[in-house]
């Protein structure tokens, strides 16, 4: 969505930062992919709800240029709000408002910090919460299993079981061991486990083309699965990250935002990305939050036969929809005792 505010080298580096590339792809295209995208991940029923939105809050001084207004709205469904930033804290209080609540709770105190010179806050927001098709058996639960975090380090965490068919397979070129888990509702959850010492290997390999695979080579089959009860969050610093992925210039003096404004001289002075997981018996609660910030410058038992994983290591999940390749969300779990 910033992209469309950028120009020249800004855009250029937002847009490949992103894996795109205008010479293959015009940009049009890609802003309409982003379209389709944010209306699919829109989706409410008794037992699933998975909901994305854009909020753009602007300094009432600020004159947006129509065309960029328009564009944010048009293609990414955002809304605008007027907002005074000479009032720092009230600002901040309204921002984290509105978050909390459309996270439905989930995440709180998004912004810590605004710049009296801040002259726009944008605002990426998804919800997502579902019950398991088959659920865990609370009764089944122990209260403190070892998580092994790492070679030295372990942690006591209630585990959950369930022995039922599950749709499971393992990876043998990524030595990984892949669960998938179906959600009452259109949506479903791949759990997987590496090998020792293989996490990088997966991260790296993590693809659509990969989830594509995974979904031909898995069959169902009776397993019996220990899973940790969690309830885990995180808060990333896009500054530090987006610039490692070539998209430097937003961040300092070469910036070109002349897209949204021509009156001024913008930057992007903050990013950041919060998310929370939350697995239980029932289901999943998940919610993560992008902000970024332009300043002006200035039961039964189981038989032997039947294979048992036991997610009691770091491991990877993904939340996707099964009529389509999009991932939607994405977790890496260390440590499911610690934010």
């Amino acid at each position: 969505m910033l992209s469309l505010g950028a120009g020249s080298a800004t855009k250029t580096q937002i847009l490949q930062g992103l894996g795109f590339s205008l010479t293959k792809t015009p940009e049009s295209s890609i802003h309409q992919g982003f379209q389709q995208l944010v209306c699919s991940l829109n989706v409410s029923s008794k037992d699933l709800e998975l909901k994305m939105g854009n909020v753009l809050f602007i300094k009432k001084e600020l004159k947006p240029q129509t065309s960029f207004l328009d564009n944010v709205q048009m293609l990414y469904g955002s809304k605008v709000f007027s907002i005074d930033f000479s009032n720092p804290s009230a600002a901040q209080k309204s921002i984290n408002n509105y978050v909390e609540k459309e996270t439905r709770g989930k995440i709180v105190d998004l912004i810590h910090h605004l710049d009296p010179l801040t002259v726009m806050v944008m605002v990426n927001h998804i919800f997502f919460k579902a019950k398991w098709e088959k659920s865990f058996d609370p009764a089944e639960t122990s209260k403190g299993t070892s998580f092994l975090v790492d070679k030295v380090t372990t942690v006591q965490v209630p585990m959950m079981h369930l022995v039922e068919q599950f749709a499971f397979g393992v990876d043998l070129q990524l030595n990984c061991t892949v669960l998938r888990m179906d959600y009452s509702g259109d949506a479903q959850a791949f759990f997987i486990l590496p090998g020792q010492g293989k996490m990088g290997q997966l991260e790296q390999a993590l693809s659509v083309p990969r989830l594509r695979k995974w979904k031909h080579l898995l069959q169902k089959r009776l397993v019996e699965i220990f899973m940790p009860k969690f309830s885990i969050s995180a808060s990333y610093d896009l500054g530090t990250i987006l610039p490692k992925m070539g998209i430097k210039d937003a961040f300092n003096n070469n910036a070109d935002f002349s897209g949204i404004t021509k009156k001024h001289s913008l930057w992007v002075s903050k990013a950041t990305h919060k998310a929370m997981l939350d697995i239980s018996e029932v289901g999943t609660e998940a919610a993560a939050v992008t902000d970024t910030r332009l300043t002006v410058r200035s039961k039964e038992k189981p038989s032997q036969d039947i294979p048992v994983i036991a997610f009691n290591k770091p491991f990877m999940m993904l939340i996707t929809t099964p009529d389509s390749n999009n991932i939607n969300l994405i977790a890496k779990i260390v440590n499911t005792t610690k934010s």
